[in-house]
Protein backbone atom coordinates (compact mmCIF):
# COMPACT_ATOMS: atom_id res chain seq x y z
CA UNK A 1 0.00 0.00 0.00
CA UNK A 2 2.83 2.86 0.57
CA UNK A 3 4.48 1.37 -1.99
CA UNK A 4 1.93 2.13 -4.34
CA UNK A 5 1.06 5.38 -2.39
CA UNK A 6 4.72 6.46 -3.44
CA UNK A 7 4.44 5.37 -7.24
CA UNK A 8 1.87 7.27 -7.37
CA UNK A 9 2.74 10.49 -5.60
CA UNK A 10 6.10 10.25 -7.76
CA UNK A 11 3.92 10.05 -10.78
CA UNK A 12 1.94 12.99 -9.48
CA UNK A 13 4.80 15.23 -9.12
CA UNK A 14 6.24 13.91 -12.69
CA UNK A 15 3.49 15.06 -14.35
CA UNK A 16 3.31 18.50 -12.90
CA UNK A 17 0.30 18.24 -10.44
CA UNK A 18 2.13 17.37 -6.93
CA UNK A 19 5.05 19.69 -5.22
CA UNK A 20 7.82 18.57 -7.40
CA UNK A 21 6.22 20.35 -10.89
CA UNK A 22 9.41 21.05 -12.44
CA UNK A 23 9.77 24.70 -11.22
CA UNK A 24 12.83 25.82 -11.06
CA UNK A 25 12.90 28.20 -7.69
CA UNK A 26 15.32 31.81 -8.57
CA UNK A 27 16.46 34.63 -6.21
CA UNK A 28 14.95 38.15 -7.27
CA UNK A 29 17.57 40.08 -7.19
CA UNK A 30 17.87 42.99 -4.82
CA UNK A 31 17.40 46.19 -5.56
CA UNK A 32 19.96 47.82 -3.07
CA UNK A 33 22.18 45.80 -4.72
CA UNK A 34 21.48 46.27 -8.24
CA UNK A 35 21.76 50.43 -7.88
CA UNK A 36 25.55 49.13 -5.83
CA UNK A 37 26.05 47.70 -9.24
CA UNK A 38 25.10 50.18 -11.74
CA UNK A 39 26.51 53.10 -9.62
CA UNK A 40 29.68 51.01 -9.70
CA UNK A 41 29.75 50.57 -13.58
CA UNK A 42 29.33 54.73 -13.58
CA UNK A 43 32.19 54.67 -11.54
CA UNK A 44 34.41 52.68 -13.91
CA UNK A 45 33.37 54.21 -16.77
CA UNK A 46 33.93 57.78 -15.24
CA UNK A 47 37.08 56.58 -14.46
CA UNK A 48 38.14 55.19 -17.70
CA UNK A 49 36.80 58.47 -19.16
CA UNK A 50 39.68 59.99 -16.89
CA UNK A 51 42.40 57.43 -18.77
CA UNK A 52 41.40 58.49 -22.12
CA UNK A 53 41.86 61.97 -21.19
CA UNK A 54 45.56 61.63 -19.57
CA UNK A 55 46.15 59.10 -22.20
CA UNK A 56 46.23 61.72 -24.18
CA UNK A 57 47.24 64.92 -22.15
CA UNK A 58 50.48 62.75 -21.84
CA UNK A 59 50.85 62.01 -25.53
CA UNK A 60 50.06 65.71 -26.27
CA UNK A 61 53.24 66.87 -23.53
CA UNK A 62 55.37 63.81 -25.14
CA UNK A 63 55.11 64.78 -28.28
CA UNK A 64 55.59 68.54 -28.29
CA UNK A 65 58.23 68.45 -25.63
CA UNK A 66 56.94 70.98 -23.98
CA UNK A 67 57.19 69.63 -20.72
CA UNK A 68 58.06 65.83 -19.97
CA UNK A 69 57.19 65.98 -15.99
CA UNK A 70 53.09 66.70 -16.88
CA UNK A 71 53.52 63.65 -19.51
CA UNK A 72 54.71 61.93 -16.41
CA UNK A 73 52.63 62.93 -14.11
CA UNK A 74 49.82 62.04 -16.50
CA UNK A 75 51.41 58.47 -16.87
CA UNK A 76 50.82 57.71 -12.84
CA UNK A 77 47.23 59.10 -12.88
CA UNK A 78 46.39 56.44 -15.90
CA UNK A 79 48.00 54.14 -13.63
CA UNK A 80 46.20 54.60 -10.66
CA UNK A 81 42.75 55.39 -12.74
CA UNK A 82 43.58 51.90 -14.13
CA UNK A 83 43.69 50.46 -10.25
CA UNK A 84 40.16 52.53 -9.80
CA UNK A 85 38.61 50.49 -12.56
CA UNK A 86 39.75 47.37 -10.93
CA UNK A 87 38.83 47.97 -7.92
CA UNK A 88 35.34 48.71 -9.29
CA UNK A 89 34.76 45.06 -10.59
CA UNK A 90 35.29 43.93 -6.59
CA UNK A 91 37.71 41.24 -7.65
CA UNK A 92 39.04 38.97 -5.02
CA UNK A 93 42.45 38.86 -5.60
CA UNK A 94 42.71 43.03 -5.98
CA UNK A 95 40.39 43.34 -2.25
CA UNK A 96 42.45 40.25 -0.82
CA UNK A 97 45.60 42.49 -1.13
CA UNK A 98 44.14 45.64 -0.60
CA UNK A 99 41.65 45.89 1.91
CA UNK A 100 40.95 49.63 2.25
CA UNK A 101 39.55 49.24 -1.30
CA UNK A 102 37.29 46.67 0.40
CA UNK A 103 35.35 49.62 2.37
CA UNK A 104 34.20 52.68 0.66
CA UNK A 105 35.78 55.57 2.39
CA UNK A 106 38.72 54.25 1.25
CA UNK A 107 37.81 53.74 -2.54
CA UNK A 108 36.55 57.34 -2.72
CA UNK A 109 39.30 58.98 -1.36
CA UNK A 110 40.75 57.10 -4.26
CA UNK A 111 38.88 58.21 -6.51
CA UNK A 112 39.01 61.50 -5.31
CA UNK A 113 42.64 61.64 -5.66
CA UNK A 114 42.40 60.49 -9.66
CA UNK A 115 40.10 62.68 -10.09
CA UNK A 116 42.66 65.94 -8.93
CA UNK A 117 45.60 64.55 -10.85
CA UNK A 118 43.02 64.99 -13.93
CA UNK A 119 42.33 68.42 -12.98
CA UNK A 120 45.78 69.28 -11.76
CA UNK A 121 48.17 71.46 -14.16
CA UNK A 122 45.51 72.35 -16.69
CA UNK A 123 46.38 73.49 -20.42
CA UNK A 124 45.83 77.12 -19.86
CA UNK A 125 46.92 78.03 -23.83
CA UNK A 126 43.71 77.79 -25.16
CA UNK A 127 45.12 75.40 -28.32
CA UNK A 128 42.91 72.44 -27.00
CA UNK A 129 40.12 74.06 -25.53
CA UNK A 130 38.14 70.44 -25.88
CA UNK A 131 40.99 68.64 -24.25
CA UNK A 132 40.28 70.92 -21.00
CA UNK A 133 36.94 70.63 -21.06
CA UNK A 134 37.25 66.86 -20.99
CA UNK A 135 39.81 67.13 -18.36
CA UNK A 136 37.04 68.97 -16.10
CA UNK A 137 34.11 66.63 -17.12
CA UNK A 138 36.03 63.35 -16.32
CA UNK A 139 37.33 65.12 -13.12
CA UNK A 140 34.36 66.15 -11.84
CA UNK A 141 32.27 63.29 -12.46
CA UNK A 142 34.99 60.91 -10.56
CA UNK A 143 35.28 63.71 -7.59
CA UNK A 144 31.14 63.51 -7.18
CA UNK A 145 31.73 59.58 -7.45
CA UNK A 146 34.42 59.60 -5.06
CA UNK A 147 32.06 62.38 -2.57
CA UNK A 148 29.41 59.84 -2.70
CA UNK A 149 31.48 56.63 -2.13
CA UNK A 150 33.09 58.69 0.93
CA UNK A 151 29.69 59.70 2.52
CA UNK A 152 28.08 55.91 2.04
CA UNK A 153 30.95 54.61 3.77
CA UNK A 154 30.63 56.93 6.70
CA UNK A 155 26.92 56.33 6.73
CA UNK A 156 27.93 52.12 6.99
CA UNK A 157 26.47 51.84 3.68
CA UNK A 158 29.46 49.63 2.06
CA UNK A 159 28.83 47.39 5.65
CA UNK A 160 25.23 47.28 4.76
CA UNK A 161 26.31 46.05 0.64
CA UNK A 162 28.45 43.44 1.91
CA UNK A 163 25.95 41.96 4.58
CA UNK A 164 23.63 42.15 1.62
CA UNK A 165 25.87 40.56 -0.67
CA UNK A 166 26.69 38.03 1.72
CA UNK A 167 23.12 36.75 1.77
CA UNK A 168 22.64 36.54 -1.78
CA UNK A 169 25.62 34.46 -2.24
CA UNK A 170 24.23 31.75 0.77
CA UNK A 171 20.91 32.34 -0.87
CA UNK A 172 22.13 31.24 -4.49
CA UNK A 173 24.10 28.35 -3.40
CA UNK A 174 20.96 27.23 -1.30
CA UNK A 175 19.04 27.39 -4.67
CA UNK A 176 21.96 25.30 -6.36
CA UNK A 177 21.92 22.67 -3.91
CA UNK A 178 18.38 22.58 -3.70
CA UNK A 179 18.52 21.90 -7.75
CA UNK A 180 21.07 19.50 -7.51
CA UNK A 181 19.08 17.99 -4.99
CA UNK A 182 15.82 17.77 -7.27
CA UNK A 183 17.70 16.90 -9.63
CA UNK A 184 19.08 13.56 -8.05
CA UNK A 185 14.95 12.62 -6.71
CA UNK A 186 14.34 12.60 -10.08
CA UNK A 187 17.13 10.28 -11.33
CA UNK A 188 16.37 8.00 -8.30
CA UNK A 189 12.58 8.08 -9.19
CA UNK A 190 12.82 7.25 -12.81
CA UNK A 191 15.42 3.62 -11.21
CA UNK A 192 12.87 2.95 -9.14
CA UNK A 193 10.27 3.16 -11.49
CA UNK A 194 12.72 1.20 -14.07
CA UNK A 195 13.19 -1.27 -11.65
CA UNK A 196 9.73 -2.19 -10.61
CA UNK A 197 9.03 -2.71 -14.08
Amino acid sequence: MSREAEGEGSRRGNNGQGPANGARVRARPDPFLVVCRCFSVVTALTAILCIVVNVLSAIRSFKNGSDVFDGIFRCYAVLIAMFVVIAETEWGFIIKFWKVLEYWVGRGMLQIFVAVMTRAFPDTSGEKAWLVLLHNIASYLLLACGAVYVISGILCIGFLKRARLKKEVSTEQAIKDLQELERRREELEALLIVERE
